[in-house]
This record gives C-alpha cells, structure tokens and sequence, in this order.
C-alpha cells in the first residue's frame, strides 16, 4: 500500500515500499488533493504487480502511456516503470521542412508559402531553436514582432495559423505536451483595403492595350470568365470549351484534391466568345492549350500585366489577378442567385462574401437615386400626403445633374401639392360625425 503525505505550498509526496521492502518516495510537487489520489492509486498498482511479477491493470497502462516525461522518470528512478528512450527532439527547422517534404500533394504555390512561413519562424526563433524550447510566451511575442516589422495584419494571421498547424503534428508526434500556439490570437486575413473593383471601361482600355491576343485572353477569362490565374487559364485546353451548348469546363489544380473538384463548369459568357472564336482561328493545327506564348516558367505574368496597365495608362492595382476576378463575382450577384454564382466561380458564399464580394461606386450612386420607401402601402390622409411628397422628391432625385432653378421650380410645386392637401384635410374635418345626408324634417 502506499500513502500520501502533504508538504508544505501544497506539494505532494508518495511513500511505498517496494518488492525488496525499501522505502520509497516520489514528490509529485504541486498538485491537487484529488490529482494525487489518482496517481497514488497507479502507483499501489504497479508497486504490486512489481511484487507478484505481473502486469498492471489497462487503465494503468494507459495512464503510463499519456503522462509526461518528467513523472515518467520519476517512476523510472524508484524502478516501478522502464525509462522511455529518449527521443531526440528536432531544431525547428529540420521539423517543419520534413513536414513540408512528407506533404506529397502540395501544389507549388503551397510550398513557397509554406518555405515562406519555415524562413520566417527561423529566422525569428533561431537556427538551432529546439521545437520543445519555444513557449507560450515565445509564440505571443512572434506575430507582434511581425506586425512591428511591417507585414499586413492578414499575413501575419496566416503565418500564426500555419505555425500552429506545424506545432499540432509535433503534438500529435508526442515531441512536445502541448501547442505553444494554440492560444495565440491570430489577426484577420481579410484585408479590405486591397480590394478593388476593376470597371468594364477599365477592362476594354486593357484590352486594347494588350500585346497580342492571348493576352487578351489572360485578362478576359480573369475578368469576365472569373478563372484564378495563371493556374487555371494554363490548365484550360480546346476541348474544355463546349461551343454548341455554351459552356466551359474549367480545370481547377487548386481544387482537383477535392471532391467533384477537378472541373467546374462555366457559361461561355457573350464577353469571351469573340475572343475565344478569333484565338482559335489562329491557333496552330493540333494545339491542345488555349494559351501556349506563356506557359513557361521564366514567364512573370504580374509583371507584364503591369507594363499593359501603364501602356493602357491605368495605376496599377492590388492584387492584380484576383480583384478581376473578384470584380466578375461581385458583378454577377447582381443578376443571379449567389448559390449559381458561387458554382461558376469556384468557391462557397463564405469565401465570397469574406474575400471576393465589394461595394462598388455603383452601389452608392444607385441607392443615393432610389427613394427608400419606394413601394410602402399607407393609407388615408396621411398615405396621400406622403404620396406627394414623395412623386415630389422622386422627381426632384431622379435626375441628379438639374439646374438649381429646376429643382428651386420642383420644391415650390411639392410645397403647392402638400399645401393643397392641408387644407383638403382642414374641409373634410368640418364633416359632422352623423354624417353627409340631409337632415330628415323635425
């Protein structure tokens, strides 16, 4: 049998005999009552099963299996357990690039996000930072150190979430008790700022400002077909395009892991065929893909869009690629149900409305032309005062370049309309209750 003693700070210690009757003790530090108990009863039953030569119970082998490193030791030390080898924990370098190599299915973006992610870590933790060295405190400090250092708030949320994830197999793997960035308070990764929408009068300009006509296609699929670039206009060949039935099936890379996720279909929208029609008429006999000039890897589509931009006399904006094809989503709301849109462009309604969907200029010059009320029932007195109130004031916003004089001449009609109204209001309250028939003879 063993017993609990009590030290002083509320530290515990375990007393026992073992099988060759020697005392032993295992201090168990700080600790509650109750916690204590518990690992006094693990301990009865292994020091018995030392004594009889048997094994112990289910539930104490896996208690033994999930307690940490240093009560394992001290049960090694008093030659209740065998010492656990002792596994030679990583630098954190050698960790997070061998989890990135044993990633088989990255696409390459991925990887140089992820090597993106392992050059930071290191370079702020150190090169012979050990994975089991960096605390809590350690992993809060990293992400102010970035936002210091300049990065956007949504970079610095991505990196903590990929860090976390890295920590999360170092657990799972047993290298360390717990994720030092578990409880670290990632920034938002949507940054509205960047968005931008590109206008149609902007999309032609580039167009005409393109160099040939593949790169007309590049900027008609991202703008008015809404593909990701480059990966998905590379992908895109002529049999993809279903010209009698109007529709394209777009190859997705990105999402070709997923279920049902290696296409999606499109609508060979009005603004792509003439483009697509004269792109194939020139393309060469046999050619398999509808872009071929720039398809290699020394190809920077980002840079030569932005020397189109400056020919086409357009500053250039953020994130190029993707507000084209965030514009094309956002314009597509307009005049279909978002389930459909969200089908066409790849994505589901909460990406859409986190990272995709915008406030236009035309949003605000719509709704300041639009009377709120337009459409409400009222009734009596009060409905036909306000109705030409409103004919009034629906006139006066429904052109909004008249002259001063105009809408000077359309106030004083509404104030002659609502005036008469008064005093319509003032004859009819004269009315006796009983009613209008004449009076029948005393």
């Amino acid at each position: 049998m063993a017993s609990l003693s009590n030290d002083p700070g509320g530290r515990r210690r375990i007393l026992f005999v073992d099988s060759d009757g020697n005392r032993k003790t295992i201090r168990l530090g700080k600790m509650s009552k109750r916690q204590a108990e518990g690992v006094k009863l693990r301990i009865e039953d292994l020091a018995a099963s030392k004594i009889s030569g048997g094994t112990p119970s289910d539930e104490t082998a896996r208690w033994l299996f999930g307690i940490d490193s240093i009560l394992h030791d001290k049960l090694a030390a008093v030659d209740l357990v065998e010492p656990r080898e002792r596994i030679v924990c990583p630098t954190l370098r050698e960790f997070t690039e061998g989890i990135r190599d044993n990633r088989a299915n990255l696409k390459p973006n991925t990887l140089r996000n992820y090597d993106q992610t392992i050059r930071r870590m290191v370079s702020y933790f150190g090169e012979d930072c050990k994975i089991d060295s960096i605390g809590c405190g350690d992993a809060d400090q990293w992400p102010e150190q970035m936002l210091k250092d300049g990065l956007a708030s949504a970079t610095v949320g991505r990196e903590v979430k990929r860090a976390r994830q890295f920590f999360r197999v170092a657990v799972r793997r047993k290298l360390i008790t717990e994720n030092p960035f578990t409880e670290v308070a990632a920034p938002a990764q949507v940054n509205t700022s960047r968005g931008h929408f590109v206008t149609r009068e902007v999309a032609e300009k580039v167009l005409a400002a393109c160099p040939d006509n593949e790169w007309r296609l590049i900027v008609a699929l991202s703008r008015f077909g809404g593909l990701r670039c480059p990966s998905e206009h590379l992908a895109l060949r002529w049999g993809d395009i279903d010209w009698e039935n109007g529709r394209i099936n777009v190859p997705s890379p990105k999402t070709e892991h997923l279920p049902s996720g290696a296409y999606r279909t499109i609508p060979l929208f009005a603004e792509l065929r003439p483009l697509l029609e004269e792109a194939f008429d020139q393309a060469e006999q046999g050619s398999l893909y509808v872009i071929n000039r720039y398809r290699g890897r020394n190809q920077n589509l980002r840079t030569q869009f932005q020397r189109i931009l400056r020919r086409a006399g357009i500053p250039a904006w953020e994130r190029l690629f993707h507000n084209m094809r965030a514009s094309r989503e956002t314009e597509l709301t307009e005049d279909y149900p978002l389930h459909v849109v969200c089908s066409w462009i790849g994505n589901t309604a909460a990406i859409a409305a986190k990272h995709y969907l915008q406030v236009t200029d035309a949003h605000f010059a719509k709704a300041a032309c639009t009377p709120s009320n337009q459409g409400g029932a009222e009734s009596g007195a009060l409905y036909a005062e306000k109705g030409a109130q409103n004919a009034a004031q629906s006139t006066l916003a429904s052109s909004c370049t008249e002259d001063k004089n105009t809408k000077k001449a359309w106030g004083n009609q509404a104030k002659v309309q609502l005036g008469a109204i008064a005093r319509t209001s003032e004859q009819v309250s004269t009315v006796p209750p009983r009613g209008v028939e004449p009076l029948s003879p005393p």
